[in-house]
């Protein structure tokens, strides 16, 4: 039957981004945890499995695209190809995106930031370690300065920026927690504070910082895992999972490959990440790191707030 009103077509809905559905997870206080993902099988994995967003693991890039440790080797064009790849497989499934230190200064971070963007990033992690970087859970960390980072963070706040503090290895948890605000008062959408070592810390970060917080649940790694619970109940706002699938498939890959013949001893299980990248040749790389890295300069300031954590 016609009808004398005239017709009104359907208002048009913009599609919403994967970076714009993250900041609206975030605005609605969910707890977002995102599993690491270190190829296309672990982002299919994530994406059929009903996860919010997916987090790219520098660590577990650098081992299971490349055959290496997770101390700086892996470069941003290298990093970037995975961030296109992986994010082409979530779809809309929004990607935090690991970009270590930047891979340089200021216009290099600036750099990195486009090409992470284009790549299909929804989020970015950038943090305060010193180039060559190391795996958070790793001893021989080594920061710049806040001043420094602040800097690197300025290049960066275009997008949606993660900063993330591994001062707490190196100056304590009061100097972290003292490092994020400040990096949330320049911009920093998410703060991230590496390693907490127990449920105390992971406690008053979530109280004392001022800001949306994520946390990193390292299977193998220094900080105890709560549960998704706990976490949402202290008030964090991302839980990432960097290492829980990657070590599982470790694990068995090497069961499977002892049942077809397999005769060099690898420990199993894989609990601990030192034994992880210990597969992947961190031995034979700290070997060379060391035996061609400068002196340390004597007389240091701990007040300059570059530091290391201990040697391996």
């Amino acid at each position: 039957m016609g009808s004398n009103q005239p017709f009104t077509p359907p208002e048009e809905t913009a599609p919403v981004s994967p970076a714009g559905r993250l900041r609206r997870l975030l605005e609605e206080g969910e707890l977002v945890v995102a599993p690491g993902i270190f190829d296309g099988l672990s982002a299919h994995l994530v994406r059929r499995m009903g996860f919010l967003a997916g987090y790219l693991t520098g660590a577990g890039v650098a081992a299971a695209g490349f055959g290496l440790p997770d101390i700086g080797l892996v470069g941003m064009s290298e990093m970037a190809d995975r961030v296109s790849m992986v994010a082409g497989v979530l779809g809309e499934v929004p990607l935090i995106a690991d970009a270590d230190t930047g891979y340089g200064p200021p216009p290099s971070v600036a750099r990195t930031v486009r090409a992470y963007e284009r790549a299909g990033a929804a989020a970015i992690q950038l943090e305060d370690q010193a180039f060559p970087k190391r795996c958070g859970h790793l001893p021989g960390k080594e920061l710049v300065s806040t001043d420094e980072y602040l800097a690197r963070l300025g290049a960066a706040l275009d997008a949606r920026i993660i900063a993330r503090t591994d001062a707490r290895a190196v100056l304590g948890l009061d100097a972290a927690i003292e490092r994020g605000n400040a990096y949330a008062a320049a911009g920093a959408d998410v703060i991230f504070v590496e390693a907490p070592r127990t449920v105390e810390e992971i406690t008053r970060i979530a109280r004392e910082i001022t800001a949306p917080k994520l946390i990193n649940v390292v299977a193998g790694g220094l900080t105890p895992e709560v549960e998704p619970a706990v976490l949402r109940e202290l008030g964090y706002s991302i839980a990432i999972y960097p290492t829980t699938a990657l070590l599982a498939v470790t694990n068995a890959a090497v069961t499977a490959l002892r049942g077809i013949g397999g005769t060099h001893a690898v420990p199993l299980p894989l609990s601990q990440l030192e034994d992880f990248f210990r597969l992947v040749g961190l031995d034979e790389w700290f070997a060379i790191s060391e035996k061609w890295s400068a002196p340390a300069p004597s007389g240091d300031d701990p007040a300059n707030a570059v530091g290391s954590s201990g040697a391996w």
